[in-house]
């Protein structure tokens, strides 16, 4: 391969880094501004190779980094990869135990987690799945998307009146203040905050939570608060500026 194309190959896979949410052919090949036929032979060897994966939808989307082990089922290194140290800094910053989240159908799947370095916190096996109504990372994820989303997501998970109150309330707090405090998580005894990570495109592509032991999150749910509402615009203007910086390199 060319010296021109192995730069090709590595600002497609940046261009991915900085979209992790997905894109079709034509959009990756504008984007980069190259034949379309070009872009469809870069993505088939990288499909090869494991990095990329088309979608039932025909997008693709970067599942993981140069150097990552893939794994079976979905891979989100690129994000995790990004958002790593800011949520190091956040944990650092409050205390207390910081996750990333993404939905996936009705359910939040966390996909990295830091814990504090002190001796009562709260931990959380991320490996099992939540309803998305049940947590924050859910609730900011949902009211990132239409009405309609959120109704259908309602009757898929066959919620009660009540449960369907309670969530319509908190899609309203979550649009109104750009993040969500669950005072009283899926775990007994733990309370959190989460804001949603906004691609360039406009998508909420995951959620950015810390949580912590119940009585102690609430004496301090206004600093936490601010917290992740700060750390996950941080991130959402990384990918802008990934995403222009990548623009103007064309």
């Amino acid at each position: 391969m060319s010296g021109r194309g192995v730069e090709r190959v590595l600002d497609m896979i940046e261009w991915f880094a900085a979209s992790p949410e997905g894109a079709s052919l034509s959009e990756i090949a504008t984007a980069l501004a190259m034949p379309k036929s070009s872009a469809l032979l870069m993505l088939q060897s990288l499909a090869e190779r494991g990095y990329i994966h088309r979608l039932g939808s025909g997008e693709y989307q970067l599942i993981r980094l140069p150097g990552e082990i893939s794994a079976d089922g979905p891979n989100y290194g690129a994000l995790i990869a990004l958002v790593s140290p800011y949520l190091l800094n956040a944990v650092q910053e409050t205390g207390e135990s910081g996750f990333i989240a993404v939905l996936e159908g009705p359910s939040i799947r966390y996909l990295n987690k830091v814990l504090p370095k002190r001796e009562i916190l709260y931990d959380r096996d991320i490996v099992p799945t939540r309803p998305a109504h049940k947590v924050a990372s859910g609730v900011v994820l949902l009211a990132s998307g239409s009405d309609a989303d959120v109704e259908a997501y309602a009757e898929a998970s066959s919620l009660s009146e009540d449960e369907q109150s309670k969530l319509q309330e908190a899609i309203a707090s979550a649009r109104a203040s750009g993040f969500y405090v669950n005072a009283m998580g899926a775990v007994e005894g733990a309370a959190g905050a989460a804001a949603p990570i906004i691609a360039a495109n406009g998508k909420a592509i995951a959620a950015f939570n810390i949580s912590g032991p119940q009585g102690r999150f609430i004496q301090n749910s206004d600093r936490i608060s601010h917290v992740v509402r700060e750390t996950a615009v941080a991130i959402t203007e990384e990918l802008a500026r990934r995403s222009r910086r990548l623009s103007k390199g064309r």
